[in-house]
């Protein structure tokens, strides 16, 4: 056997990894940018009345039914933030800045 230490992983340690590789957390503008979503952020739909931005057309329903009940819903006028920019939000994950060590 040799001098080496054998890798002994905690659960907690595994799940601050698996975090870290799914997370965007780059530090600088480029990383602020990434993280808040892009040109557009993570919403895809924003609603033609009053610009409340929902990520998908079911909550912009419920956000209409409960905002806008007097009016009728039409989805085909809510604007597709995705479309407007090329479908790209984000750079992608795991975008990481550095750890500072003490």
């Amino acid at each position: 056997m040799g001098k080496a230490k054998p890798a002994k992983h905690t659960s907690a340690e595994l799940a601050a990894k698996a975090k870290a590789a799914t997370q965007n957390a780059g530090g600088g503008k480029a990383g602020l940018a990434d993280r808040k979503g892009g040109a557009v952020g993570h919403a895809k739909y924003k609603c033609h009345i009053c610009g409340q931005a929902a990520p998908d057309l079911k909550t912009m329903q419920i956000h209409h039914d409960a905002k806008h009940p007097k009016l009728p819903w039409e989805p085909e006028k809510c604007e597709n933030l995705h479309a407007l920019t090329g479908g790209v939000t984000t750079q992608g994950v795991a975008v990481r800045g550095s750890i500072k060590k003490k």
